[in-house]
């Protein structure tokens, strides 16, 4: 064992005089590397619509356009509704975390995809192509693109809500739509979607209350009032909610109240 003992220590030893060796053999060149100024630059070019390059202001604003992107995607279109409702769902059904927020939030992007595809398309078509190609510029481009989102917030916009935000801004009532301000016509928008949602919540809902009110007495007249009635109702809720298809008529629903 002692023998063994000082064969490691020598084994130690020699592999750390070899590591110094190396080190100090090594070392002259590594700090003339280091010593070796290294030159880093970022050069950001582009070029506009007219073909010559982009100016400062451009780059700023298209950058202020990618960040708010999240918000236009999420307030200016059919997600609230669609998220909103989706959530009510699962709520309704009572499953927990079942589906994952990940998939109730992909589904209602796609959906969203689907229904604000052919305003896209149109703001490619008016905007986004003759801007590229210099027949317009950028504040005629940025009227353009948001003339048939305008046009889409209008029709699921309600008259009183436009009425209330018009009101608070103090300004005249306006005598066409197009005197509308977008300061105005988004958050009039944003609380219509929440109210339809909201409402369409409540339907869902209706079902599923009368089947947890259907199990809670029928355990009660049996006198099993220890056995929590919602881990009873949540086979049957998932069942009714199967039988009819649900997640087909909630889909329908809410593709169709858009249309």
């Amino acid at each position: 064992m002692v023998l063994l003992k000082k064969e490691l220590i020598l084994k130690i030893c020699f592999c750390l005089i070899v590591i110094t060796g190396i080190m100090v053999v090594y070392t002259p060149y590594s700090k003339a590397q280091v010593e070796t100024p290294i030159n880093l630059g970022i050069r950001l070019e582009g070029t506009g619509p007219s073909g010559e390059p982009l100016n400062g202001f451009e780059i700023l604003f298209l950058l202020t356009v990618l960040t708010l992107a999240p918000s236009i995607l999420i307030m200016m279109t059919s997600f609230t509704r669609i998220i909103i409702v989706l959530s009510f769902t699962r709520n309704a059904l009572g499953t927990q975390q079942m589906p994952p927020n990940q998939v109730l939030i992909g589904l209602a992007l796609f959906l969203t995809f689907f229904l604000m595809s052919p305003i896209g398309t149109e703001i490619n078509e008016n905007a986004i192509q003759p801007y590229l190609s210099g027949q317009m510029d950028q504040e005629q481009a940025l009227e353009e693109s948001m003339r048939p989102i305008r046009e889409f917030m209008f029709k699921q916009t309600r008259e009183k809500d436009l009425e209330l935000f018009i009101n608070l801004s103090g300004m005249d009532y306006p005598v066409t739509l197009e005197d509308v301000p977008n300061n105005v016509l988004i958050p009039s928008f944003i609380i219509s979607e929440l109210k339809t949602a909201f409402q369409i919540g409540f339907l869902i809902y209706v079902p599923f209350i009368i089947v947890d009110m259907v199990v809670a007495s029928t355990l009660m007249s049996m006198g099993m009032m220890m056995l929590p009635p919602v881990m009873i109702s949540l086979p049957f809720k998932i069942l009714l909610f199967i039988m009819v298809d649900g997640w087909n008529l909630v889909i329908k629903t809410l593709i169709t109240g858009f249309r």
